[in-house]
């Protein structure tokens, strides 16, 4: 066999030819990319010089992008020349540049203007965006380029340590929801903001986003609390330690203890007679006889030992035999406060929605657990049973539950539920509800946010305005601020719909005419709106959309959610949070371990700004390869 059988061909240098052609089709994309199509009818006469540049800039990238460019980025890779995979914030100068060097490549004279642009305009674009991040999000962090914003809790308000502690280990921005809590509340969590940045020296801004047109489940019926008390056990079952119960009177000032697993309420005489060591007998809700033990005796109450699982409720009988020959002392527990109903959902159930001011309630069943009527839930939004059609999908909780309507008579629908996250989901109130196949044309801010907007007018410093669709949602906002004297205050676009996604080049363009503005990509609402399937594209192409009008990107949502909530967090979390590199801030929202989530947070995105710069890879100095040659080449390393 010929040892030449197998040789790759050989490599011919490009030929006049191959550069004349790639400079004709350089060309034809710069006559294309100069005068792009839209500017006519977008509305630019609001927009300062550079805000004006930034615009064009974005109509530039959009007709750039209007072409499948991969042949010709392949062809100018294999010379050695830019691709135009970073043209984002500069795009004009970026196909110039390219020009300039096919130019002297193919032995040609560059033309002068174009050799101006590429060395005095190239960074301009990138100047911007770092100028316009700096306006919405504050002076950069000294040890990283991206920012870390906080969902703050209602905790907050009342806990300034919190707050101090969150400033000092690498938050930079809070957000407020004004889907929860009041004014009350919001004012409290501002004080201590303002506290901690006098405190510590470094300066926060305060996003308040306005709820929008969230449709949320309302108020569910409450039912009997029945409080479960277990002990805590090994992974075999084996009681590792018994329940901690602590039991008061009703007049007492301890009403809860923090070590206990559960708190009661007894009559005050009843408890005054327990010794330790008694032995306290009950019957559970579920039937099951149960007996405690008193471990130890003070004058607020005592600790009881329990080392199997209990129901317990209002009405609970507690009983201690009494002396020989005397009757047992008895006494019910009391206040314990009603719960909130919960309706249990499977693959194949029946769920009700209507509106009216009726709670929702669980599902009812016979004795013999036979289905009576499915669960129901509110929903108080008219706009829902005149546009939704049968057949069309609805998701609750986040995609949590999927159904499909199967009925509407204009006042309720009837959902068949298709799949579920869990065998069995809880659904509770307030939990929020998509219809993506539904157009409703919700009003971009009701009377409830235009109330929330006062507030946020004389506080914030960025509004967000949620669920933004079009351009004339930015220009509903820009007027009423106006109507309020707000002039300093940013927006935010945030982006969780597919109408808002589509017309997000629009919505710059008037965002723009804000002093300040951002985009967010709530990417909670906006998979369930277009499709987990598609997050990864929709999150890039925000991204990129946005870098080319030079304005800073929030990338939001269940960022290292399992350490925030639970303490514990996934390889896939992490990852995630790493891909906030691309972002300006990355927003953390609220949970038990939020300042290991903020720490957490600042370490990865000090670690990810030595290999990524927004798209671009970084080229720092490898410690593998550092490492291989300061071994040797045979050293097995």
């Amino acid at each position: 066999m010929s040892c030449t059988a197998n040789k790759p061909p050989a490599y011919k240098p490009p030929v006049a030819e191959t550069c004349e052609d790639l400079i004709r089709q350089m060309e034809r994309l710069r006559r294309l990319v100069e005068r792009p199509a839209g500017l006519e009818g977008l509305e630019l006469s609001g927009l300062s010089g550079e805000r004006r540049q930034s615009a064009q800039n974005l109509l530039q990238y959009l007709a750039l992008r209007s072409q499948d460019l991969r042949p010709l980025q392949d062809s100018l890779a294999r010379l050695g020349l830019s691709s135009l995979g970073r043209a984002e914030p500069h795009v004009l100068a970026s196909i110039n540049a390219v020009l300039h060097n096919l130019y002297l490549l193919n032995g040609r004279q560059p033309p002068e203007a174009d050799a101006a642009i590429v060395y005095t305009s190239f960074d301009e674009g990138a100047d911007r965006l770092e100028q316009n991040t700096i306006k919405a999000l504050g002076d950069h962090p000294q040890k990283r380029r991206v920012h870390i914003m906080v969902t703050m809790p209602a905790e907050a308000a009342d806990d300034y340590m919190m707050v101090h502690k969150l400033l000092e280990n690498g938050m930079d921005c809070i957000r407020i929801n004004c889907a929860h809590d009041d004014s009350s509340t919001w004012s409290g969590i501002i004080k201590n903001v303002r506290y901690a940045e006098r405190a510590t020296g470094q300066n926060c801004r305060i996003l308040m986003d306005l709820d929008g047109p969230k449709m949320r489940i309302g108020p569910m019926g409450s039912v009997p609390a029945v409080l479960k008390i277990r002990p805590f056990r090994a992974s075999n079952g084996r009681v590792l330690r018994p329940a901690r119960i602590w039991l008061t009177s009703t007049d007492s000032p301890e009403k809860e203890m923090p070590a206990a697993n559960a708190s009661l309420v007894v009559d005050a005489a009843w408890l005054a007679g327990l010794a330790k060591g008694d032995r306290i007998q009950l019957e559970d809700e579920r039937g099951s006889n149960r007996r405690w033990r008193v471990k130890d005796v003070s004058a607020n109450g005592c600790w009881v030992e329990a080392k199997k699982t209990a129901y317990v409720a209002n009405g609970t009988v507690l009983s201690v035999s009494g002396k020989k020959g005397q009757k047992a002392r008895c006494t019910t527990i009391d206040g314990l406060a009603p719960q909130e109903s919960r309706i249990r959902l499977r693959i194949g159930d029946s769920l009700l929605m209507s509106g009216g001011e009726e709670p929702g309630r669980a599902a009812v069943l016979d004795d013999n657990g036979e289905l009576l009527s499915p669960g129901r839930v509110l929903l108080a939004i008219p706009e829902i049973y005149r546009y939704v059609r049968p057949g069309e999908r609805v998701f609750i909780d986040d995609g949590r539950i999927e159904g499909m309507v199967e009925k509407t008579d204009g006042e309720q629908l009837r959902i068949r539920i298709t799949n579920t996250s869990k065998p069995v989901e809880g659904l509770a109130s307030d939990r929020g509800v998509n219809f993506p196949e539904t157009e409703l044309n919700l009003p971009t801010l009701d009377d409830k946010d235009l109330q929330d907007l006062k507030f946020a007018a004389r506080h914030a410093d960025m509004i967000g305005l949620s669920f933004a669709n079009s351009p004339d949602d930015v220009r509903t906002l820009h007027r009423h601020m106006a109507e309020l004297g707000c002039k300093d205050a940013g927006v935010v676009l945030k982006i969780e719909t597919g109408r808002g996604f589509a017309n997000l080049p629009a919505m710059l363009i008037e965002a723009m005419k804000f002093p300040a503005c951002a985009v967010m990509i709530a990417r909670g609402d906006l998979a369930v709106q277009c499709g987990f399937e598609r997050m990864a594209e929709l999150q890039e192409e925000i991204l990129w959309v946005s870098e080319s009008a030079h304005v800073p990107v929030i990338w939001a949502t269940q960022v290292l959610e399992g350490l925030t909530k639970r303490g514990h967090v996934s390889r896939a979390e992490i990852t995630d949070a790493a891909m906030g590199q691309s972002a300006e801030c990355v927003m953390l929202n609220k949970g038990p371990h939020i300042l290991e989530a903020v720490q957490a947070l600042d370490d990865i995105l000090q670690r990810m700004q030595g290999h990524h710069s927004k798209k671009r890879s970084m080229l720092r100095r490898l410690q593998m390869a550092q490492e291989f040659y300061q071994a040797g080449p045979n050293s097995g390393v």
